[in-house]
């Protein structure tokens, strides 16, 4: 039987798998991911770090199964907008600035200054924040202006990895809706918002969609990667749109949390409608769109605190035990409170400036207080979305959950109690990599959209616990008010 392959460039992991056209996943494999923040709101990510990983999953789930020497094409899936930039000769000229890197705060506000905000997320969907490629493009021409220099292509990660499987170089469209540079009046990169960030549009290669067949895997791939010469492969998707797709997200309503190294919210909707509070992407089914917003730190934040409070904060057996000692613990935490802006914080507050906080402690609290106070304020930081979602007129009638942090029970029940509605579990977490196997099923003709949401299956639905209901939205309450309290501190902090 004919088979394909997902293939996620993730910012905690690489994870690979091999999927028959019926949705049967047959091999998976896995590598961690290094994300680096030498400063305070950095995020940044080696390239050759996902091609090394990229190339040892691919070779494990390539060996793991007979049916891999059928392998009918790849799709490769992404954080996005990562931004990734290469000389001339193909070189790297510096480690990608991640989609959740808030270092570009003087260069928003100029764009702010210049632009008619109004305008500019009518006219891109996207409102002036750090999310944008232009103002981190501008920060390079003023913080690395030799390498701005060499710039001879834009990209970001997916884009990165098929060039390196191909030697074409392409540009998948949610990467270039989300970097600020479509016009939503022709869905085409425009050229004067490409100008934003110092460089002309030649920097950016040809405009492809997800599921679009880009180029084929080359010889020294395919001696990288096990993968066969010819192999065709896809545009490749944005992570958390692959994920919506493989959860069958397609109804009004519906609505996705991706709990992966940052936390994702994604709805379904018939038009595009701008809010600066969200981002705006393509839906993977043709006609579709998806609000989202994102967090910019949920697992990577809860490995970097695990490495701190425990021993090793790859060791899944160590987050395992964190959540039963979090688990012992009351809702509430004992007064414990945690603020997740580790990276600054994108959607819904747009505060670079703002900074991770741990209060409420005294020294009879344990590290499953502190656990627990962190798996609590991530799920505020979901429930803070889903306000917003109501707020602008979007239903919210059922919560997918998806990812590997969806595997965690404790802090599903935990999530489910502060949203206050059910959690549906998907019986397969393997979410954006199955979306991007499903991505290059469809493309290449050997299924339909309409299959992927069949096929989409709820493994545990979480019900909220009555009796945490009231603790619980304290909890929430104090979430907001906390940031409110903060927020001049931190504004205070940065100006000193």
């Amino acid at each position: 039987m004919s088979t394909v392959i997902g293939l996620d460039i993730g910012t905690t992991s690489t994870i690979a798998l091999l999927m028959r056209p019926d949705g049967e996943v047959l091999a998976s494999a896995s590598r961690a991911s290094r994300l680096y923040s030498p400063e305070p709101g950095f995020a940044e990510a080696d390239p050759e770090q996902w091609w090394q990983n990229a190339s040892e999953v691919l070779g494990e789930v390539m060996a793991a199964h007979a049916e891999a020497r059928d392998v009918r094409g790849i799709c490769v899936t992404g954080m996005l907008p990562a931004v990734v930039i290469v000389d001339a000769d193909g070189e790297v000229l510096h480690r990608s600035l991640q989609q959740s890197d808030a270092r570009c705060g003087r260069e928003v506000a100029e764009l702010a200054e210049e632009l008619d905000e109004a305008r500019f997320l009518a006219r891109t969907g996207q409102g002036l924040t750090q999310q944008l490629v232009a103002p981190k493009l501008r920060w390079l021409a003023r913080h690395e202006p030799a390498a701005f220099a060499r710039i001879a292509c834009v990209f970001g990660s997916y884009d990165y990895i098929n060039w390196r499987l191909t030697d074409e170089t392409t540009v998948e469209r949610n990467w270039a809706l989300e970097a600020g540079f479509v016009d939503l009046a022709d869905h085409a990169i425009a050229d004067d918002l490409v100008a934003l960030s110092g460089l002309s549009s030649e920097v950016l290669p040809r405009l492809v969609s997800a599921h679009e067949v880009v180029g084929r895997v080359s010889a020294a791939a395919a001696a990288a990667t096990g993968l066969p010469v010819g192999c065709p492969v896809m545009g490749g998707a944005a992570d958390h749109i692959a994920s919506a797709l493989a959860a069958g997200l397609t109804r009004s309503g519906d609505v996705l949390l991706k709990f992966g190294g940052a936390g994702d919210i994604i709805a379904i909707a018939p038009h595009p409608e701008p809010d600066r509070r969200l981002f705006l992407d393509y839906h993977l089914v043709p006609g579709l769109y998806a609000p989202n917003g994102c967090m910019a730190s949920s697992g990577s934040l809860l490995r970097w605190l695990a490495g701190l409070i425990g021993t090793d904060g790859s060791d899944d057996g160590l987050l395992a035990r964190l959540d039963a000692e979090a688990a012992a613990i009351e809702p509430g935490a004992g007064g414990v409170r945690l603020l997740p802006y580790f990276l600054g914080e994108k959607t819904p507050i747009h505060d670079p400036q703002a900074r991770g906080t741990l209060t409420g402690l005294s020294l009879g609290h344990t590290r499953g207080h502190i656990w627990r106070a962190a798996l609590e304020a991530i799920a505020c930081g979901f429930r803070h979305h889903l306000d917003v979602f109501v707020d602008s007129g979007r239903p919210v009638t059922r919560l997918i959950a998806s990812d590997g942090g969806s595997r965690s029970r404790v802090w599903m029940q935990i999530v489910a109690d502060i949203c206050g509605a059910p959690v549906n579990v998907l019986a397969d977490a393997s979410g954006s990599a199955l979306g991007a196997a499903w991505v290059a099923a469809v493309g290449l003709g050997l299924a339909h959209w309409q299959d992927v949401s069949a096929k989409a299956a709820i493994g545990t639905v979480i019900e909220p616990h009555p009796a945490h209901c009231a603790a619980s939205e304290a909890v929430y309450r104090d979430y907001r008010a906390l940031y409110s309290a903060l927020t001049p501190f931190f504004n205070r902090e940065v100006k000193a």
